[in-house]
């Protein structure tokens, strides 16, 4: 079984920036893909961000490409994703998922595990 906690959420104002980190841990996640899905009130998750198991592929929504950075370090079992340039509009329930295989992923469903997820709230 695979534990999967998020952390680094919070109030910030808009242009503002935040860091968030999901680390898993019960077993060695370096050979899955890992990413970022979020949703807001009334709304469905949507994704936000994927990585392969080795960091070397990235992948973005169109509406986070140019202000979020995903990255991961292997060592520590650790996911990052860095925002930039927040907008009202991020403001969502923040969720680490890990997939099922090695490749990226914006798939909701190929995404095996899950953590509880932290809140964004981007104020104007």
């Amino acid at each position: 079984q695979v534990q999967v906690v998020e952390s680094g959420g919070g109030l910030v104002q808009a242009g503002g920036s935040l860091r968030l980190s999901c680390v898993a841990s019960g077993r060695t996640v370096s050979n899955y893909a890992m990413g970022w899905f979020r949703q807001a009130p009334g709304k469905e998750r949507e994704f936000v961000a994927a990585v392969n198991w080795s960091g070397g592929r990235r992948y973005y929504a169109d509406s986070t490409k140019d202000r979020f950075t995903i990255s991961r370090d292997n060592v520590r079992n650790t996911v990052y994703l860095q925002m930039n340039n927040l907008k009202v509009e991020d403001t969502a329930v923040y969720y680490c998922g890990v997939a099922e295989g090695p490749g990226g992923t914006n798939d909701f469903d190929e995404y095996a595990y899950w953590g509880q997820g932290t809140q964004v709230t981007v104020s104007s």
